[in-house]
């Protein structure tokens, strides 16, 4: 099918969103901002919006399609992370054990990393067992603020 293409500027630097086939591919950190999409689909502008109410911490779920393509494995991870609550971490074994290999610590780094849909599919919700920052393919710091951003979200609401 058709692919589609457009970026935004986000708090976290430049995002690229990808569609084929009215289901979201790919949402990635541009690391060449220069490079610009502007494909305007009702997709992709609702998840750029859904994103920006993220952002603004006025949203905690998205509900926009997605097709993820990858191992089994690596489906099996992506569909774990997808229920990891928002503000809530899970580590890599515990993630590895909800994927159906509780030994796989290092396989769910890798699919973390080769997630084609960062944010909505939540990889930086997984940290160390120690509960260490380990890598994070948009940068450290953006796994950080992220995290950061939900919980103070969730703070916040549980005051009001």
């Amino acid at each position: 099918g058709m692919l589609y293409r457009y970026s935004f500027d986000s708090p976290v630097g430049c995002l690229r969103l990808e569609e084929e086939d009215g289901y979201l591919t790919g949402l990635h950190f541009d690391p060449d901002p220069s490079v610009r999409y502007a494909d305007d689909t009702d997709l992709l502008r609702q998840t750029e919006q859904q994103l920006t109410e993220y952002f603004a911490g006025s949203r905690t779920s998205f509900s926009i399609p997605l097709k993820l393509q990858g191992t089994d494995f690596q489906k099996r991870v992506w569909k774990v992370l997808q229920t990891i609550p928002y503000a809530k971490t899970m580590s890599y074994g515990q993630v590895a054990a909800l994927a159906g290999n509780p030994k796989a610590c290092r396989a769910v780094g890798m699919a973390n990393n080769r997630n084609p849909v960062a944010i909505i599919v939540p990889c930086h919700r997984v940290i160390g067992a120690n509960g260490g920052m380990v890598g994070y393919g948009g940068g450290l710091w953006v796994k950080e603020k992220l995290l950061r951003l939900e919980q103070d979200v969730l703070n916040r609401t549980q005051e009001g």
